[in-house]
């Protein structure tokens, strides 16, 4: 069985969260954050439909619907972790990144725009 990604307690975040506002986040930094944030979103939505992936640091599976066992999910969304850490965190939105080309989200319900940003 996979291992579940676990968020961060409220003041190692908050730490964390002042360090990325920074111009150039360490890489150990990045990863931190998006485990942190895509193990929120796991709670946020849980489910098996939508796989989020943000390599090279983690991937998640979430939002209700079909469970997913084996292959390609029927619902994929990839991103890089700059773009995963600003749409969690309201820095930017769903449309914008998706203009942007930032993000790449194919299948059914692989629109994240309604669980994002995370509370």
């Amino acid at each position: 069985m996979a291992r579940r990604l676990t968020p961060l307690d409220p003041a190692a975040w908050q730490e964390l969260s002042a360090r990325l506002d920074v111009s150039d986040p360490s890489p150990g930094d990045l990863r931190a954050a998006t485990k942190h944030l895509l193990a929120v979103l796991d709670q946020q939505a849980p489910g098996n439909s939508v796989e989020v992936r943000v390599p090279p640091y983690a991937a998640v599976q979430v939002i209700p619907g079909a469970r997913h066992t084996r292959g390609t999910p029927p619902a994929v969304v990839e991103t890089d972790p700059a773009t995963w850490i600003a749409l969690a965190t309201g820095r930017t939105t769903w449309a914008e990144a998706v203009a942007a080309g930032k993000v790449n989200a194919s299948g059914e319900r692989s629109d994240l725009s309604p669980y994002l940003p995370l509370a």
